[in-house]
């Protein structure tokens, strides 16, 4: 088994042995980026910028079109995540009820910006359109859960209670 490693200009360390038989599966199928990186994704939580290069290689296509699907879709993500993925709603209702505001505080509390990760890789923030949870607006959710009626001197609350209960995932 070819249990080859490649380190990036980042210095970025990936085990690539894992994505040889993603790409022995779709060896010879036209069209298979998305479905490689699904794959990709699901194996290592995000797109490594080597594993990207290999792709790219073996593939026969450049690096600027799969990076160019990659930040396409919504589903896919260049950087490492957090363990645990925090959606602030900031539909209608969740803005009319000061969305914006909690998601400064939870900005504030986790000491990260929207759309990154907090330094211990615990959290990453992200703002999104809707979750269908209007009734309860504002509204976040933490990988699967939902925390709704959320106020801005609420926040620090809730992250604290989710790092002291280890909150698996």
């Amino acid at each position: 088994m070819n249990t080859r490693k490649e380190q990036s200009a980042r210095s970025e360390t990936v085990d690539l042995s894992k994505i040889e038989k993603i790409l022995e599966k779709y060896k010879n199928a036209r069209g298979a980026v998305i479905p490689i990186l699904q794959m990709v994704q699901a194996e290592y939580g995000y797109l490594p910028e080597p594993i990207v290069d290999l792709i790219a290689e073996r593939l026969h296509i450049s690096t600027h079109e799969i990076v160019g699907v990659a930040t396409f879709y919504a589903q896919f993500h260049l950087k490492p995540r957090g363990q645990h993925i925090i959606k602030m709603c900031c539909g209608t209702a969740c803005h009319v009820k000061g969305a914006k505001k909690v998601l400064e505080k939870l900005s504030q509390t986790l000491e990260v910006s929207t759309g990154m990760t907090t330094k211990d890789n615990v959290f990453t923030l992200e703002e999104v359109a809707c979750l269908g949870a209007c009734s309860l607006a504002p509204v976040m959710m933490v990988d699967e859960d939902i925390h709704g009626k959320l106020a801005p001197d609420t926040v620090a609350t809730v992250i604290k209670e989710i790092k002291e209960s280890g909150f698996p995932k």
